[in-house]
C-alpha cells in the first residue's frame, strides 16, 4: 500500500541535511519512494493512504543504540549510588530474572520507547541465570510483538566475585558456553539483509566483569560471522582505576590489545575518554554511544560529545538501562546531551540540530545502517515519526528543532516502523499498553521477592 505524508515540516537528515517547511514523504510498503517541497502528484495520491501532517513534524525513527531492557523491571531502585554500589546492589534481583519476565519487561520497555519515537533499539543482554531459560528469544518475540526493528546483542560475563569481577556467580558462564550460545543466536535470529527487523551483535559486559580471553574469542567469533560488537567502556573514574591497576593502562588501550576496534564496534558511554583515546576511535572508525541522562543519574561524569564528533567519530544516543533512566526516551537524551555539553562546553558546544541528528542518523552510523535507516530519503527504509507541535506545550516555538530537542518531548501523531504503523494518535497499535503496565508491576513484585 502507498502512504503519502503531506503537509508536514520534514527534517530529512539527508546529505544536504534538508528541512522542508511544508513538504510531502511517500512511502509504498516499507520502503520510501518520494521526498517532494510540496504536495504530491494526484495520480500518486489517488488510491493511497494520505495523512495530514499539518500542525507536525516528520523526522527519521529515532534509534536507541544502548539499553538493557530486563532492568525495566527494576526502576526506580538504589536511586542514590554510584556505578560499582548500585550493580553490586541490583545483580542479586538481577539473578532471579527468567525469560518470562524479560519477556514482561522487554515488552514494556520497547512499548514505551516506541511511544516516545523509538523505530530502532539495541539491547544489551548480558544477565543469563543458569535456570532462566531462553532470555535471548524472550525479548527477540517481543520487539517481534511490539514491532521495532532490533539489535539485540548476547552479552557475557564469565569474571565473577570470587576471581576479582562484580557479578555474583550464579550469573556467569563458561567462555566455551558463551561462545556456544553466541553462535547459536547468531544462527537463530541474525538477519544480515538490508530489510532486516532483527541483527545480532556480540556484547561481553565490560572491562571489569569479563576476562582477555572473552573479549578476544568474542571478537573471532563476530568477525567469522560478519556481525558487530558492544561492549561498556571508559563509564566511570571507577573502570578508569581499574585497568590501570590491572592492566597497567586505560581502557581505550586495554581494548586495542584484546583486537576491540574497528568499524564493527561500537561502545556505550565514552565519559573518561582522553585525547588519545578520542583520536584512537577516529583513526579506527569505532562508535560510542551517548547515555547522558544515566551517565548523570549514576553521577559517572559527561562524555565529551562534541569532541568526539569534531574528531569525527560517529556517535548516537543510548537511553541505558531503565534502571539508571526511568525515563528511557530518546528524545530526552538528546535534551540532555545539549545541556550536558553547555554546561561543561559553553554555549554554543553542541547545537539541536546536532543532537537530532544523534537521535537519528549518528544512531544509523553506530549501527553499521545508515544506509537502510536514520533519515528520510528515497530508497530507504520506511522508519519515521510524525510529532505534533501545535499543542499548548510547543505553542510559539518557531524552530521545529528547537521545539523537538530543548522543548518537551511532543506528542506521537503517527510511528511507522518498517512502514507499518505502530503508534497513532499517541496510541500503541500492536500492544495492550494497560495490560503490560499491569504486567510488569506484578513481574517486578516476582522479582523482588525471589530477591528477598
Amino acid at each position: 500500500m502507498t502512504t503519502v505524508v503531506e503537509n508536514a515540516y520534514v527534517i530529512t537528515m539527508d546529505a544536504e541535511r534538508r528541512e522542508i517547511a511544508s513538504g510531502s514523504v511517500v512511502f509504498d510498503g516499507n520502503r520510501i519512494t518520494d521526498v517532494l517541497d510540496g504536495k504530491v502528484d494526484p495520480a500518486i495520491a489517488e488510491g493511497a493512504e494520505i495523512v495530514d501532517g499539518r500542525g507536525c513534524i516528520l523526522t527519521p525513527g529515532l534509534i536507541n543504540t544502548h539499553h538493557h531492557l530486563y532492568q525495566w523491571l527494576t526502576r526506580g531502585l538504589a536511586a542514590d549510588h554510584t556505578l560499582f554500589e548500585w550493580l553490586t546492589t541490583l545483580y542479586p534481583v538481577w539473578a532471579g530474572i527468567d525469560e518470562k519476565a524479560v519477556n514482561v519487561a522487554a515488552t514494556g520497555a520497547l512499548g514505551w520507547l516506541a511511544l516516545s519515537g523509538c523505530t530502532t533499539s539495541t539491547d544489551h543482554h548480558y544477565v543469563f541465570p543458569k535456570e532462566g531459560g531462553d532470555m535471548l528469544a524472550a525479548e527477540i518475540i517481543a520487539a517481534q510483538t511490539v514491532g521495532v526493528r532490533f539489535h539485540p546483542t548476547r552479552g557475557s560475563m564469565d569474571l565473577s566475585e570470587k576471581d576479582g569481577g562484580l557479578p555474583p556467580d550464579s550469573v556467569v558462564e563458561t567462555i566455551d558456553q558463551i561462545m556456544s550460545a553466541s553462535a547459536d543466536a547468531i544462527d537463530r535470529w541474525h538477519d544480515p539483509g538490508p530489510d532486516a527487523m532483527v541483527k545480532i551483535a556480540l556484547a561481553p559486559c565490560s572491562p571489569f566483569s569479563v576476562t582477555a580471553d572473552l573479549l578476544r574469542t568474542s571478537a573471532e567469533l563476530a568477525r567469522e560471522r560478519r556481525v558487530r560488537l558492544h561492549t561498556h567502556l571508559a563509564e566511570t573514574e571507577d573502570e578508569s582505576a581499574y585497568t590501570a591497576e590491572r592492566f597497567g593502562c586505560t581502557p581505550i588501550e586495554y581494548m586495542e590489545t584484546v583486537g576491540w576496534l574497528g568499524t564493527d564496534v561500537w561502545f556505550a558511554h565514552g565519559v573518561h575518554f582522553d585525547d588519545h583515546a578520542i583520536t584512537t576511535l577516529a583513526t579506527s572508525g569505532s562508535s560510542v554511544a551517548h547515555c547522558p541522562s544515566s551517565n548523570g543519574r549514576l553521577g559517572a561524569g559527561t562524555a565529551r560529545a562534541r569532541d568526539l564528533l569534531a574528531a569525527g567519530v560517529p556517535v548516537g544516543l543510548g537511553v541505558d538501562g531503565a534502571a539508571s533512566n526511568e525515563s528511557s526516551r530518546i528524545l530526552e537524551e538528546a535534551h540532555q546531551a545539549v545541556l550536558m555539553a553547555r554546561a561543561t562546553g559553553g554555549p554554543t558546544a553542541l547545537t539541536t540540530r546536532q543532537a537530532l541528528e544523534m537521535a537519528t542518523l549518528g544512531g544509523a552510523r553506530a549501527l553499521g545502517c545508515q544506509d537502510s535507516i536514520g533519515s528520510i530519503e528515497s530508497g530507504k527504509l520506511a522508519d519515521m515519526v510524525l510529532w505534533r507541535r501545535d499543542g499548548l506545550g510547543h505553542a510559539g516555538i518557531a524552530d521545529p528543532v528547537a521545539a523537538l530537542v530543548l522543548g518537551a518531548v511532543p506528542p506521537v501523531e503517527r510511528l511507522w516502523v518498517n512502514g507499518k504503523t505502530v503508534v497513532r494518535a499517541g496510541e500503541l497499535t500492536t500492544i495492550d499498553a494497560e495490560a503490560t503496565a499491569a504486567e510488569v508491576a506484578a513481574a517486578h513484585d516476582v522479582l523482588i521477592a525471589k530477591a528477598g
